[in-house]
């Protein structure tokens, strides 16, 4: 029999810079280190493209 717990949906983990560690689970901060290495991925990739993009319009006008 699942219990009412099961039923709720799950709160979205999120993280805020900062924010006191203490009250966390081990379980709870691997999601938030998981979390982190995502967006930390996303970033790298977004200024990689923003880079591309940049390196591109110098290279055409300097020609």
């Amino acid at each position: 029999m699942a219990s009412e717990d099961d039923d709720r949906p799950r709160k979205k983990v999120s993280h805020e810079i900062g924010q006191d560690l203490s009250l966390l689970s081990v379980e709870e901060l691997a999601e938030r280190i998981a979390l982190m290495n995502s967006e930390i991925e996303r970033l790298q990739a977004a200024m990689a493209r923003k880079r591309a993009s940049r390196d591109a319009a110098n290279s055409f006008f300097k020609s």
